[in-house]
């Protein structure tokens, strides 16, 4: 069998979810099953290939070793840890009873469902790092019955399915397993329900989390919490909690990847004769020289004053374009003196007036190319 990378098998990324690796599987299986494509010696193999890939990634244990070690932390070939075992049969109870409602196999519990949230944070909490509380609708485990949903802990076996939990349908051609109707695929019976949750084993709550997020952050990014989504059915599980990051605009900062923009609004003054400016950043002022004859638009970069990476701790850099501002509200004196300015640079300003004068001679160009 063919030695590809798991998460491109299942065309998924690496940080993929469970809901993501379900869905995908069953996108690749579909496609793929040799009973619908009964001419294609290739589709067997590609089925085997997602149903190994999904079997290893849909693992924690699993998935944690090939992360880490690839195919070699994983035992050797089809059948082995991670490998592909059991026939196609199996495969096919396994995806066409997901369609029809129910399993291949008897499902005992169901584990909660994740919870996502999403946090609006100040780019200068995203940068450092912040301790944020947080309050969370959810599904809580029954306290007087422990989750169990039962008022005296006694359950009694299903009468529907016999205690396998599943239930024999025919659906055309297919005869498919399902999930039994009445016990949930648990195949026990509540005898007497829980009066507080109604048998669910889960109540209604509001939760306050305490969140640790982490220093450099950026929009997108997620925190998970494990064991902090919705409490599962009958004492399953519980689900996780997704944390995502939304990092409000900034007066005067633009993020982008580790580097920072801003945009300074100097005088033609410095521009033309040169000095010094404070430069905002996020640990505090620091002194930009800015060199004689300094056009607009020249980038000017503070290394090391930009973010620091969630991931590789690599720092960002800050840079900051200079824009030169025109005056403007003049009084009659300053308008004489810039009249005096003017006036000096009579004649020929090809020395003084460089972009200018480049421009002028293309516009020429341009001009004398249409009329020939």
């Amino acid at each position: 069998m063919s030695k590809q990378d798991y998460y491109t098998v299942l065309g998924v990324a690496r940080d993929a979810d469970e809901a993501e690796l379900k869905k995908a599987y069953r996108r690749l299986a579909m496609k793929h099953h040799p009973d619908r494509n009964p001419d294609d010696a290739g589709s067997q193999e590609k089925f085997k290939e997602a149903k190994e890939a999904y079997e290893v990634l849909k693992d924690s244990q699993k998935r944690a070793a090939y992360d880490q070690f690839g195919h070699a932390g994983l035992g050797q070939g089809p059948g082995g840890p991670g490998g592909f075992s059991g026939d196609v049969g199996d495969i096919f109870g396994d995806i066409f009873g997901d369609i029809f409602g129910g399993g291949g196999r008897r499902q005992h519990s169901q584990r909660g469902s994740d919870l996502r949230f999403s946090m609006d944070l100040d780019l200068e909490d995203a940068v450092r790092g912040v301790t944020r509380e947080i309050r969370i609708p959810t599904l809580g485990s029954c306290k007087k019955c422990n989750g169990s949903g039962s008022e005296d802990g006694k359950r009694e076996t299903c009468g529907t399915c016999g205690g396998a939990g599943q239930v024999r349908m025919q659906q055309g051609i297919f005869s498919v397993q399902q999930t039994c109707p009445s016990c949930g695929g648990n195949g026990q019976r509540i005898s007497t329900p829980c009066g507080t949750c109604n048998g669910q084993g889960r109540v209604k709550e509001t939760r306050t989390l305490s969140v640790k997020i982490p220093s450099g952050v950026d929009n997108g990014d997620r925190i998970r919490l494990s064991g902090e989504g919705e409490a599962g059915a009958a004492s399953a599980p519980a689900g996780d909690l997704y944390v995502e990051v939304r990092v409000k605009p900034h007066r005067i900062f633009e993020r982008d990847g580790d580097d920072l923009y801003c945009e300074v609004p100097i005088p033609f003054t410095t521009a033309a004769l040169g000095g010094e400016l404070n430069i905002p950043t996020l640990e505090g002022k620091v002194k930009l020289k800015i060199p004689q004859e300094t056009q607009s638009g020249k980038l000017f970069r503070l290394r090391g004053k930009g973010v620091k990476s969630v991931r590789s701790h690599r720092q960002g850099d800050l840079l900051c374009r200079v824009v030169i501002e025109t005056p403007v509200k003049l009084n009659r004196e300053q308008k004489d003196l810039l009249k005096q300015f003017e006036s000096a640079f009579e004649g020929d300003n090809t020395e003084h007036n460089p972009r200018s004068s480049s421009w002028l001679d293309g516009v020429r160009d341009f001009f004398e190319r249409m009329t020939s």
